[in-house]
């Protein structure tokens, strides 16, 4: 996805280890067909950045759940071979009823995200959430376009500018209507609440014992 932040490290082969933070915007829209997807962003210029990648993703929090009060998150990602923590919270001038969502981001790449989990545990913090996908990335010369196979539906994010995710939208075909700024953990609240499901993670072996290696039939 589009990271409109700065990055801290440089020389072509070191690892992050200073942040990146910058806003992030984006939304998401649920996908029918996936290969029409494809070839649909194929014509408008995108072009495949990162072929279909498993991620699991674990979001830590507070016994209290001091963080998702405060709709923030600190997140653990396995992407692939590749660690990454990120934090995201509210803009200062958040509003809830915005077209797009937008969230400061701060994350940075790691060495060792089991490592990382187990300091989270001792400094009071545990893993609270756990989901998962397969992700597809698209870009074009200004932003990303991301699809997640996960184990409630096909979704896609546009993240980069306002304009750019509108001109897109419309290029896609999509209405305003389509497009959604939940999170996957949210969208996960009202799956359950519609199905009546008793999962508490959204990984493919809680939903249907897919497992990870399985491609999702939609």
């Amino acid at each position: 996805m589009l990271r409109l932040r700065l990055k801290c490290a440089t020389g072509p082969h070191q690892r992050y280890t200073r942040c990146m933070s910058a806003v992030e915007i984006e939304v998401k829209f649920r996908v029918g067909d996936p290969a029409d997807l494809d070839e649909r962003l194929r014509a408008i210029g995108f072009r495949c950045v990162t072929p279909r990648t498993f991620e699991r993703n674990v979001l830590y929090d507070t016994p209290d759940r001091r963080l998702r009060a405060q709709q923030s998150i600190l997140r653990i990602r396995k992407y692939g071979d590749r660690w990454l923590l990120t934090h995201k919270c509210l803009t200062p001038d958040n509003d809830p009823d915005a077209r797009h969502k937008h969230r400061i981001e701060t994350e940075t790449e790691v060495v060792d995200g089991e490592a990382l989990g187990t300091v989270f545990t001792n400094l009071g913090y545990a893993p609270a959430f756990t989901y998962e996908k397969w992700r597809t990335e698209y870009a074009d010369a200004t932003g990303h376009c991301v699809l997640d196979e996960t184990p409630i539906g096909v979704f896609a994010e546009l993240e980069g500018p306002d304009e750019w995710i509108d001109a897109v939208s419309a290029r896609l075909g999509l209405d305003q209507s389509q497009l959604i700024t939940l999170s996957y953990g949210r969208l996960f609240d009202l799956w359950r609440e519609e199905t009546g499901s008793s999962a508490t993670d959204l990984t493919f072996s809680a939903i249907d014992g897919a497992g990870k290696d399985g491609r999702r039939g939609y």
